[in-house]
């Protein structure tokens, strides 16, 4: 059996515009109407699920998809940083930024840490092997990252090199616990298989 995970980023929002940790806002009329365009170009699912935040819920709504909550697929908790931008929280913070940024392990703004992101999104991944068809997860773009750490067995390290555009999509396809990956492709084409 081979299991196929379409990871969809949420469209553009002011937070993302404005490099804001999410604080539940709503995507933009351009993010929308993005998202409308590209309604229909994903592949028929058998299962779709939505990361918990305002944006990934309006986004799949815009895409046409009807999807069950996914907690565990929820973004970073990034704590007391939640609706700040990262510039605010380095000039009040530049030393806890600083380790949040190179020790995976940290979490000084009391939240969750990258490497604990990274095992909760293994674990919903690696079950999601024992779903046979395709899962299409409409998600923050740090689970997209935490999925690709998986995947490529990177270190925790390497989820700060990587960029999820929105409304692009990051396929993985699978069987006896291996996975294969392939990155980013644009919402506004048809969705290659997997």
């Amino acid at each position: 059996m081979t299991s196929r995970v379409t990871f969809v980023s949420p469209a553009m929002s002011l937070s993302l515009r404005e490099a804001r940790f999410d604080d539940g806002g709503s995507i933009d009329v351009d993010g929308e109407a993005r998202a409308h365009a590209a309604a229909g170009s994903l592949r028929p699912a058998t299962c779709v699920v939505v990361s918990p935040s305002v944006r990934c819920r309006e986004t799949a709504t815009a895409l046409g998809l009807d999807g069950a909550e996914a907690e565990e697929l929820a973004g970073l908790d990034v704590g007391r940083w939640r609706g700040r931008s990262l510039d605010e929280v380095n000039g009040g913070e530049p030393e806890a930024v600083a380790q949040w940024l190179t020790d995976p392990s940290s979490a000084p703004h009391g939240g969750e840490s990258v490497r604990d992101l990274c095992a909760r999104v293994a674990r919903w991944l690696e079950t999601s092997l024992d779903t046979d068809g395709r899962t299409l997860a409409v998600v923050e773009p740090e689970i997209v990252r935490a999925a690709v750490v998986h995947v490529l067995a990177a270190p925790h390290a390497a989820f700060w090199r990587l960029d999820v555009p929105p409304l692009t999509a990051t396929s993985v396809s699978g069987r006896s616990g291996r996975w294969n990956m392939r990155l980013g492709h644009p919402l506004d084409a048809a969705e290659p298989d997997a």
